[in-house]
């Protein structure tokens, strides 16, 4: 036992080292015309407090203001897995609308509790994947059809044991390969807060950077460890990354919503140029 928490307290100085800062926030975002990305897991609306308060959840997505917003347990974990938000709610107070899917319960919202909200654009396609390993997890892979030009974004929930994430972050990989030419983002809370050669989010590269930008997102009151993150295929796809730190959102949920900004035009403008490397593509044999 002593030595699992050794090896615990050692990974989250690891983590507090590798802790970066804020870049740039939603206004300079806006004002390039980038899009703002954000991955939340809501605790199933229960707060640090132990209230059960869903509306103080959407204050808290409101209060973000991004374009596009991944959230994981928006659904009961037992029972009837009935979804917990009040998504026309949403819809009028965040303008923002529930990728539609096909849910994991009759009243449920997610997917394995993942959810996708969307500010504007088209729906392309939709798969709903069921994730490798000993918890039920589950991702969805989204391709979107953006003014700024077409995006895939992969929404994810991994499992607590390293093993199980490491075979889930294979089958994200194979999500991410046939979407060649397709911009990709991988965000969620891929519960691992290791960097280097112990984090089973090393098999993520060289497709995705798992040491890109990370921030402190957990716990939400004294955030140490980065669980939550926002990965971008080609790499400088994700322009920034940081946490959005409200004092209603460190009491909202054990976890601090991620954002980030991504600039498809300039991921654009680099394929066209001839000199740039072209989207990063991995063997899956």
């Amino acid at each position: 036992m002593a030595k699992v928490q050794n090896s615990l307290s050692a990974g989250i100085l690891a983590a507090i080292r590798k802790r970066r800062p804020t870049v740039v926030g939603r206004e300079a975002a806006v004002e390039r015309g980038d899009i703002v990305i954000a991955s939340y897991n809501i605790h199933k609306c229960v707060g640090t407090d132990g209230r059960f308060d869903p509306a103080r959840t959407a204050q808290v997505i409101s209060e973000i203001g991004a374009d596009i917003v991944a959230l994981q347990e928006a659904d009961q974990r037992f029972g009837e897995r009935a979804g917990l938000l009040d998504l026309e709610h949403l819809r009028r107070e965040a303008h923002l609308v529930s990728v539609p899917i096909s849910p994991f319960s009759a009243k449920g919202h997610g997917w394995h509790g993942n959810v996708l909200l969307l500010r504007e654009g088209a729906v392309s396609d939709i798969r709903q994947l069921k994730l490798p390993g000993v918890e039920p997890r589950g991702a969805l892979v989204v391709d979107l059809d953006l003014k700024a030009g077409p995006l895939r974004v992969i929404a994810a929930h991994l499992g607590l044991l390293r093993h199980s994430r490491a075979q889930q972050a294979e089958a994200l990989l194979r999500a991410a390969a046939d979407g060649v030419g397709r911009p990709t983002l991988l965000i969620g809370d891929l519960n691992e807060w290791r960097m280097g050669k112990r984090s089973s989010l090393k098999f993520l590269s060289p497709t995705f950077d798992p040491s890109h930008a990370t921030v402190a997102s957990f716990p939400s009151r004294f955030p140490l460890l980065p669980l939550d993150r926002v990965l971008g295929n080609p790499h400088h796809l994700v322009t920034s990354v940081a946490v959005h730190d409200s004092p209603l959102a460190r009491i909202a949920s054990d976890h601090l919503p991620v954002k980030a900004s991504i600039d498809l035009k300039a991921v654009q403008k680099s394929d066209n140029d001839p000199g740039r490397a072209e989207l990063i593509e991995t063997d899956s044999a």
